[in-house]
């Protein structure tokens, strides 16, 4: 079993992007953000592996609870905050940082005079109008929690990018404007940057950056690899070749017969399909490593298996090495070809990928 597909993580890698990071940062600290089992490299692995981040962010609540099973004890925001007084009382208990992004949640943080023990990030909407308060919002919000009794022991400011990925884009600069009007002359820490906005060209200024996908060695740009950034990819994507067949000129491969053999062709048969989350919609053009070649992906992607066209290759059997995507294949490519983005082919790596140390 250990020759099937697997999900080989570099923490050395890891190590190496938060270096990269630091240096771009510019003296700004760094929240290390670990959610959705940190992007598919796994929680735990992944949050031992960057302990010398500043702190590290999730998204909810359990993953914050498993990191302090595991025994990791330092700074972890939990981005989306609390939603019920249960929550917040485990929030207390394990001294986890709250973003605070809607008034409910100043309802329960002013029934609990406990709460003074988290640290408080106060989200403001400058467009994402996903979370946080509108500017119009801003201040009276901001009242509330500064009225808390107990008063916090830490307050700071933050918000999110929706198009910094976009290197000079306008709207970056419209939220950074929104953003400095809101907090005028307040004297907080701050939050904005996330990968796309610390490799950026707009100047944000934080005190903090929340890198998440540069963390694991991809580029948050459509038009900047990861390599060009210093950045080394954290996952390989490996399997294995489990059988290999000569097909007909003519002759189709796979479900629905999407790909018919031009020649005589030699089909190398992978441990690797959309239940271990390579997407079945992975275009046919699309490459794989076998061996440290390229090979082309032929037919469609099945529930454990795909096809791949090895015929100007020698020596591939059964038990070949493949790589799906990491060292020597950017996910990048294998997302541009499967028509979505790096952060989803890593986040859906299945849960029957055993992820291993590499």
């Amino acid at each position: 079993m250990s020759g099937l597909i697997r999900a080989l993580i570099d923490s050395h890698a890891l190590r190496h992007n938060l270096r990269v990071i630091r240096a771009r940062a510019g003296g700004a600290q760094v929240i290390a953000v670990v959610k959705a089992n940190a992007y598919g490299h796994g929680l735990v692995g992944t949050a031992l592996a960057l302990d010398d981040a500043d702190a590290l962010a999730v998204a909810r609540l359990e993953e914050a609870l498993a990191l302090r099973r595991a025994g990791v004890g330092g700074r972890i925001l939990l981005l989306e905050g609390i939603f019920s007084p249960a929550e917040l009382d485990e929030a207390v208990y394990e001294r986890l940082d709250l973003v605070v992004h809607d008034a409910a949640q100043i309802d329960l943080l002013e029934r609990s005079p406990e709460a003074m023990i988290c640290p408080l990030w106060l989200k403001i909407d400058t467009g994402m109008n996903r979370l946080g308060f509108a500017p119009r919002e801003f201040a009276a919000a901001l009242a509330r929690v500064r009225n808390l009794r107990p008063a916090p022991r830490e307050l700071r400011l933050m918000t999110h990018l929706s198009c910094a990925n976009e290197r000079e884009d306008q709207v970056t600069r419209a939220q950074l404007e929104r953003f400095n009007a809101v907090r005028h002359r307040l004297d907080y820490e701050v939050s904005i940057a996330n990968s796309a906005g610390i490799f950026g060209a707009v100047p944000l200024g934080c005190h903090w950056v929340r890198p998440g996908l540069a963390l694991y060695g991809a580029s948050p740009f459509a038009d900047c690899s990861a390599e060009s950034l210093g950045l080394r990819p954290a996952m390989t994507l490996t399997s294995s070749v489990i059988a290999v067949r000569r097909v007909g000129r003519g002759e189709s491969v796979g479900y629905g017969g999407c790909w018919v053999a031009p020649r005589e062709s030699v089909i190398a048969i992978v441990a690797a399909g959309y239940g271990d989350g390579v997407q079945r919609n992975l275009a046919a053009r699309a490459a794989v490593l076998v061996n440290g070649a390229r090979a082309t992906i032929v037919g469609r992607v099945s529930m454990d298996m795909l096809a791949v066209d090895v015929s100007t290759l020698h020596g591939v059997r059964v038990g070949t090495p493949v790589v799906l995507w990491g060292e020597g294949l950017p996910v990048e490519e294998a997302a541009e070809h499967a028509g979505t983005i790096a952060y989803e082919l890593l986040c859906r790596v299945s849960a029957r990928v055993p992820i291993e140390p590499r």
